[in-house]
């Protein structure tokens, strides 16, 4: 497989803004928990369609959420971690196999769709202060494996099931972290069994995840000293307007 070959007819500036956002998203997902898969789409779908975004964002994600377990480690939980992974992997199979069988409009209508929806999912679960146990955390994992399968942008669904079931702070970005390694596994391998992970998804996930390993290392840094409410509301705002772009070109 030639990798060179994944960025034929792409120009270095092209690449630029890709390198760009893959370091601000890695960042801004190291502080808050969730951001990288909202925000590449963005600048991938222009790029590359809709339909090798999700196989390029789980392959890059192995790296960012590595540099993420590996920054933040010690405030893993663990146990919490495989009540999620139990529930979710059989789903997310499901769901990452359904997403190969989409054309592109309709890749593109889904991913829209997600990032707009997860913007209002969010603050409707932490305005009614959602909690539950492990058995809720286990039904909340089991819809959020479907969803996660075939979709970008749905981190603030995890980071939501979890808050929701007592995880707080460093140990949220730590589980987060540790259960999508393993649900990138999972998504790997059915997109790989379905011949979709082509070498441009290689190409463009080893650019955005080796460009974004710093982003974990540096949100460490800054996760005490930045106010998150500021960054949040920004990348809400991105997220609803690519969202909306997305739908609407997909729809055209």
């Amino acid at each position: 497989m030639n990798l060179l070959s994944g960025f034929h007819d792409i120009s270095f500036f092209q690449l630029i803004p890709v390198a760009v956002i893959a370091l601000v998203a890695s960042i801004v997902g190291g502080i808050s928990g969730y951001g990288t898969g909202a925000l590449m789409p963005l600048v991938l779908v222009p790029l590359v369609g809709a339909e090798p975004v999700v196989p390029i964002i789980a392959v890059s994600a192995m790296f960012t959420n590595s540099s993420r377990v590996f920054a933040f480690l010690k405030y893993a939980d663990w146990r919490r971690a495989a009540i999620v992974l139990a529930a979710a992997v059989p789903t997310c199979i499901l769901g990452a196999w359904g997403y190969t069988r989409l054309s592109s409009a309709g890749a593109a209508l889904v991913i829209g769709s997600m990032l707009i929806l997860s913007v209002p999912l969010r603050r409707l679960l932490k305005y009614h202060e959602v909690k539950f146990g492990d058995k809720g955390l286990a039904l909340g994992a089991f819809g959020y494996g479907v969803v996660v399968g075939g979709t970008a942008g749905s981190g603030v669904i995890l980071l939501s099931l979890l808050m929701a079931a007592g995880v707080e702070g460093a140990c949220v970005i730590a589980t987060d972290a540790a259960i999508s390694i393993v649900i990138g596994i999972v998504k790997i391998s059915v997109f790989g069994l379905a011949g979709v992970i082509t070498a441009q998804v290689i190409a463009f996930a080893l650019l955005i995840g080796l460009v974004a390993l710093p982003g974990a290392f540096l949100a460490k840094a800054f996760v005490e000293r930045m106010p998150v409410h500021v960054h949040t509301a920004i990348l809400d705002a991105v997220v609803l307007l690519g969202g909306v772009f997305l739908v609407w070109g997909a729809l055209r």
